[in-house]
């Protein structure tokens, strides 16, 4: 198990170092910045002194060399429009995001793998027929849709929870949080359906076919015939089978979640990652879109890490095939 984990470590390491390279490379093909930062009537000797303070006057092999030996050091450098150390600004709104993230994980869930469940056992239905129309509606809506039908019914229409921007924060555990208030979870509630909308149509989908796939394996008959049902079959024959290939999604799914969080940001103005993003892309601020990058891909590689040791920890073959 030991050596597994590391050859995952060495390959995530040769990842990040690839999408380096491909995050440098593709920022530099957008454009010059310089343009962007300095005073439109700004003369030629301005420019080039700008362009040699912010270094871009270097070649690009210089300048990604120089990212990469500082990012080893803990540095991703400094935002060309906030004058701040990218981390620092990053680290303002990562919380933002992450609970955002978690709420709507959680919301796919909640909601997802008991309509898959009930959906599974019931294969005839007419509620299974209900359920999974809802999730290819699920799938097929574009969130920013959602998310404008669902600003104009319960923001506009009938006035129930605010259209944008995020509650009042509570510091807990050095991460500010809105959920902790009444007026906090309003704010949250409508991005976090909006960004769950696809994932709970996903975990809907595959736990009824989970379902009906282990509800017809020779061990559920043999526990029917000893008399085994309800919630005893249910969740210690059914779920744990069921939840092993849900689990392995849902954590790919969770990193989606945070690096695809842009549009559902940007439509409730939610101050996470996703509206720096955007705002760092339209001003070519080439350090904090880098950084974002580089971070973002740091947390889906270590999801996939923890995905794969709880893999390991739930399915024995697996840990026997290892061995």
């Amino acid at each position: 198990m030991v050596d597994m984990l590391l050859k995952r470590v060495a390959q995530s390491g040769a990842v990040l170092l690839f999408m380096s390279l491909l995050a440098f490379a593709g920022i530099h093909l957008i454009g010059d910045p310089i343009y962007i930062l300095v005073n439109p009537n700004a003369t030629a000797d301005e420019i080039a002194a700008a362009s040699r303070h912010l270094g871009l006057d270097l070649p690009v092999y210089q300048q990604y060399w120089h990212f990469a030996w500082n990012a080893l050091h803990g540095d991703l450098g400094t935002s060309f429009v906030f004058n701040r150390p990218v981390l620092a600004l990053v680290a303002e709104r990562i919380p933002a995001t992450l609970e955002l993230a978690f709420c709507a994980l959680l919301l796919a869930i909640g909601i997802g793998i008991p309509l898959g469940l009930i959906a599974g056992l019931r294969p005839n239905g007419g509620l299974h027929k209900v359920i999974m129309a809802g999730s290819v509606l699920g799938i097929t809506m574009p969130s920013f849709w959602m998310g404008l039908l669902f600003i104009l019914l319960f923001s506009v229409q009938l006035g129930w929870l605010p259209s944008g921007g995020r509650g009042p924060t509570v510091d807990i555990l050095g991460l500010d949080l809105s959920i902790t208030t009444w007026n906090g979870v309003r704010h949250l509630l409508l991005p976090a359906l909006t960004l769950a909308l696809f994932k709970i149509a996903l975990v809907i989908r595959l736990t009824e076919a989970g379902t009906r796939e282990v509800s017809s394996q020779e061990f559920i008959k043999f526990a029917r015939a000893k008399g085994v049902s309800g919630a005893r079959l249910m969740f210690r024959h059914i779920a744990p089978n069921v939840m092993i290939p849900i689990i392995t999604v849902l954590g790919l799914e969770f990193g989606h979640l945070i690096a695809f969080s842009l549009v559902t940001e940007s439509i409730f103005a939610w101050p996470g990652m996703g509206k720096l993003i955007i705002d760092s892309i339209l001003h070519l601020d080439r350090p904090v879109v880098v950084a974002y990058l580089m971070l973002t891909l740091l947390i889906i590689i270590s999801i996939n890490l923890c995905v794969d040791f709880l893999y390991l920890l739930i399915d024995p073959r697996l840990r026997s095939k290892l061995n």
